[in-house]
């Protein structure tokens, strides 16, 4: 009886993973025939929505759920938009570009990137138009490149100029007993003020007035060139809120029509010799790029091999959301290896973090560069560690909006000590030598701080000499616009940390001129290859605690908690910048 009821269970279990085996199959080829389905139709109209997260490199995933089960949360490289805005100029099929963005899960220099892309379509002499229900500052200032920005008659635009705000916590750490331990070089490097102070220190205020003022005069510019309105008009407009309505927004002409989406529809239609009764053409950028148009075809023989580096500097093997040694080593020996790579450029957007981490970095950069030469690109941001391994480039490229610099270093330690004793417990250590040592619920001895702040020293030191020799400057020099200060790309060819203002396709251009090539094809670094945990993780039941907090708590609230994540896992002494700055 125990045997067939064990034989029964059996094949009834067999029959399940089958029929689950057999589903996942009917799913992963009816996604494979939607995809080959796609065409891109005579007359059609480019929409760009930019729903998903923008990163500066998303290749093709080796999950095959994503896709299926919608994993991949829309994300898009901004190479592969920028290519796929610049294919649609050329493309007899693609008649104009409608802009649809209500929010943009992306950095300030990436916007601008696109921008300026979209801005070189229109040379093409194809319309640009823009439509929202209602524009937030970023939305707006790519939207506003459209020949026609529309709004809807109930929306308005959230033109107010630039905003951050910075939390502290030296309050909350005496009142808990829970504190962080700071040890830092750098008067301005304010990713640790929060836990030294309980208000903003004048030189944090400072440096971040004077970047946020840099990079809301590019944003100013830009829109002043597009909208044909001064500066001093578009600040009166941000200072008063005078588009905060559609009526607003139409006399400020900030857009030119407050029209709902049918009549915009219509407008569509109209620019591309249609009727109003007849169907509209669309194709999402998305689907665009999915057709090959996200890529650059060439048949040349010579290559530029370009590097991304996305995310914090963490010492291990690194992903497509972190850096580590192990993945862009690894890039860079392969690009030095294919005799067919004649330069390099190294895309940089990372705030920083592991200064162990990017010296590995530097120094594998420093052995590429007697082989060929390195560019770098900077994107969003390229500071503190990111500036390390950027230092040393043959040329150094930022968008104007690029935040950069922060060369600082710093220590920081949780410590409970106050916590334990008002709880009532006592923590004993025995050790075989009398070296410094921490513990957490011990304050911290003026032996291990002292030890502690040599090293941190030690780090600053080489950094400084790091970028002194990549710059060719003075160590003084340096450390006159060091001290864990962060500015604006445009801040920093003025102090001589970036050669000159540009994007990506202007960094290999150069890279292309000091390998002395003119016929080239890219090829981009790293691929990210899943290793079997990576895979089993893969599987559709297998969803990130990080998602289920996301839709558990909210997006501000999990930025929180993402923030208090970043500081539980810092390891050794860290070239970071601020990891709670969040520009609105």
């Amino acid at each position: 009886m125990k045997f067939l009821r064990n034989l029964i269970a059996s094949i009834f279990g067999t029959f399940i993973a089958l029929g689950i085996i057999f589903m996942l199959f009917i799913l992963i080829v009816s996604v494979a025939s939607e995809s080959e389905k796609i065409v891109v139709k005579n007359n059609s109209v480019l929409e760009l929505r930019l729903k998903g997260a923008i990163k500066d490199y998303a290749p093709k995933s080796e999950n095959p759920f994503e896709e299926v089960f919608g994993f991949n949360d829309g994300k898009m490289g901004l190479n592969e938009i920028l290519n796929a805005i610049e294919n649609a100029a050329s493309d007899t099929n693609i008649k104009g570009i409608s802009i649809r963005v209500s929010g943009i899960n992306g950095g300030i220099a990436q916007t601008q990137a696109i921008r300026y892309a979209l801005s070189e379509f229109k040379e093409s002499g194809k319309f640009i138009n823009a439509y929202a229900d209602f524009y937030d500052q970023q939305s707006y200032y790519l939207s506003s490149v459209a020949d026609s920005v529309f709004v809807n008659s109930f929306g308005g635009v959230d033109f107010k100029g630039l905003s951050t705000e910075v939390l502290y916590y030296k309050d909350v750490q005496y009142k808990t007993g829970v504190k962080m331990e700071v040890i830092r070089h750098g008067k301005y490097k304010s990713a640790v003020e929060p836990y030294l102070y309980d208000k903003m220190s004048d030189n944090n205020r400072a440096q971040i007035t004077s970047f946020l003022t840099s990079i809301w005069n590019e944003m100013l510019q830009d829109i002043s060139k597009s909208r044909n309105k001064s500066i001093e008009e578009l600040n009166t407009i941000a200072d008063n809120l005078f588009a905060r309505n559609a009526s607003l927004a139409l006399e400020n002409n900030l857009v030119d029509g407050n029209i709902y989406l049918d009549e915009y529809t219509n407008k569509l239609k109209q620019a591309t010799g249609l009727l109003p009764v007849d169907d509209l053409n669309r194709i999402s950028l998305k689907d665009y790029i999915s057709v090959g148009k996200g890529r650059k075809r060439s048949s040349a023989n010579n290559k530029i091999a370009v590097i991304y580096a996305q995310g914090e500097i963490i010492y291990g093997k690194g992903d497509e959301n972190y850096i580590g040694p192990e993945l862009i080593i690894n890039a860079l020996r392969k690009a030095t290896d294919d005799k067919n790579v004649k330069a390099i450029v190294l895309r940089v957007n990372s705030p920083g973090g592991s200064a162990l981490a990017s010296e590995l970095i530097w120094r594998e950069l420093e052995l590429a560069s007697v082989q060929m030469p390195i560019v770098v690109s900077m994107g969003n941001v390229a500071a503190s560690g990111g500036y390390y391994i950027a230092c040393n480039a043959d040329a150094i490229f930022a968008e104007p909006t690029t935040i950069t610099g922060s060369i600082g270093v710093y220590g920081v330690l949780p410590n409970i000590s106050e916590l334990a004793d008002n709880i009532g417990v006592n923590a004993e250590q025995v050790s075989t030598n009398k070296g410094a040592s921490y513990s957490v619920f011990e304050p911290m001895t003026d032996a291990f701080r002292t030890v502690t702040q040599e090293g941190v020293e030690q780090v600053y030191t080489i950094f400084l000499e790091r970028v002194a020799k990549g710059r060719n400057m003075e160590v003084s020099e340096v450390d006159s616009v060091a001290q864990g200060r962060v500015w604006s790309g445009v801040e920093a060819v003025e102090k001589g940390l970036v050669d000159e203002l540009g994007n990506l396709d202007d960094a290999i251009l150069h890279a292309a001129e000091l390998a002395e090539v003119t016929d080239y094809k890219v090829r981009n670094y790293p691929s990210y290859k899943l290793d079997f945990e990576d895979r089993i993780n893969s599987f559709p039941f297998m969803k990130s605690k990080e998602k289920l907090f996301l839709e558990e708590l909210g997006e501000e609230n999990y930025k929180i908690y993402q923030n208090i994540k970043q500081l539980s896992t810092l390891k050794g002494i860290q070239a970071r910048a601020p990891f709670i700055l969040d520009i609105k």
